[in-house]
């Protein structure tokens, strides 16, 4: 890994630029690479985002974001799996080939969780052919077990990897992301795992910091900030055969309030810092 190479900034990190101000700032700040929000390509028009990033020579590594899998009644499962097979299609047109799949949580008041579970496993089952037509892949995102109850009831890589493994390793992979999975003590066994059958889709990095903010989902902090070892996660990585890109994607609420080139100066010297091999 060298310099900045595999950098890339997930948009949510400069959550007020619109999309055309997120491509400049890679621009400008050397960044090569971008992961684009669905509602930020709505607002600036799928064609228009596409042709933004292509123009500028930026490389899109993800499309965040698919999922929210988990409802019971007939209707809502209908429209989340529209939903979702406009999402692969949008990806396909941006061109491309990771959607970034946070799964849902459990259905207004439910307690099931097993039900939950399996009602992701039978959509993941509906969306992967398709997903595999237009050259997507799935990538399926645990998330820390705090939001189990409102947004993933995949908490652990492990489970995203039982979930992904049926499929096609083109159709379905995994999501390591540092925030969500640091804590887990089967992590390096997962990541060797995931790294055997090809299954790890993105690498998405950002701090643990604390104390966490009352807003839970803001609790996310600049590489360096926290309590993660990145060296020792990247080299997990790394050695499990991943050679893609590498997302910050921090939810911080006085981060989104700092200037978007400030933001990405403090990005770039934390990669070359705590991410990127010396």
């Amino acid at each position: 890994m060298t310099g900045l190479t595999r950098l890339s900034l997930n948009q949510i990190t400069t959550k007020r630029w619109s999309l055309p101000e997120a491509v400049r700032g890679c621009v400008d700040a050397g960044i090569p690479a971008i992961g684009l929000w669905r509602d930020k390509v709505a607002e600036t028009g799928l064609a228009r985002s596409a042709k933004l990033c292509r123009d500028a020579g930026l490389t899109v590594s993800s499309l965040c974001r698919g999922g929210f899998l988990t409802a019971t009644d007939p209707q809502d499962r209908r429209a989340a799996l529209a939903e979702n097979l406009q999402a692969v299609e949008e990806a396909a047109e941006l061109g491309t080939d990771t959607l970034v799949m946070v799964v849902g949580g459990l259905p207004a008041g439910s307690r099931d969780l097993a039900g939950a579970r399996q009602a992701v496993a039978d959509m993941i089952a509906e969306l992967a052919p398709h997903a595999g037509d237009f050259g997507v892949r799935l990538a399926i995102e645990p998330l820390h077990p705090m939001f189990c109850a409102d947004r993933a009831v995949v908490s652990t890589l492990g489970q995203a990897l039982d979930l992904a493994e049926p499929h096609p390793t083109a159709h379905v992979g995994v999501v390591v992301d540092s925030y969500h999975l640091w804590w887990d003590p089967q992590l390096a066994q997962q990541i060797d795992r995931a790294g055997r059958s090809g299954r790890i889709a993105s690498y998405q990095v950002c701090d643990w910091t604390l104390p966490l903010p009352a807003d839970a989902l803001l609790g996310r902090g600049h590489v360096g900030d926290g309590h993660i070892d990145f060296r020792t996660l990247t080299d997990q990585v790394t050695d499990a055969g991943y050679t893609g890109w590498i997302e910050v994607e921090i939810f911080n609420q006085q981060i989104w309030d700092t200037p978007g080139d400030q933001t990405l100066r403090t990005i770039t010297e934390r990669h070359l810092a705590h991410v990127a091999a010396p």
